[in-house]
């Protein structure tokens, strides 16, 4: 009984410092995920900042830029979003 007491500690330890914090990072990003909806200014994992013009389950339609009237638009994981921004500032997502 008495080596099985470090090891439960340790887990006990390594699930509250490691584990738990990497789960609510996780459920945090998935939830900003589901909340996107058009208009919202975002940035994705590559730096790309751009506003959500269409979404799909696993997709999402960015405009990141406006040339001579036209819009510049690419299609990117809904996955690889990693910040919602407002006003140019980052106020939500992975940290």
């Amino acid at each position: 009984m008495s080596t099985l007491l470090p090891l439960i500690l340790i887990f006990g330890i390594f699930y509250f410092i490691l584990i738990r914090p990497q789960q609510k990072k996780v459920k945090k990003h998935q939830n900003m995920l589901s909340n996107l909806t058009k208009g919202d200014q975002v940035v994705t994992e590559g730096g790309i900042h751009g506003t959500v013009a269409g979404l799909d389950d696993n997709v999402v339609v960015l405009r990141i830029a406006k040339i001579k009237d036209e819009d510049v638009k690419i299609e990117v994981s809904r996955a690889r979003v990693a910040f919602l921004a407002r006003g140019g500032e980052l106020i939500e997502g992975v940290d």
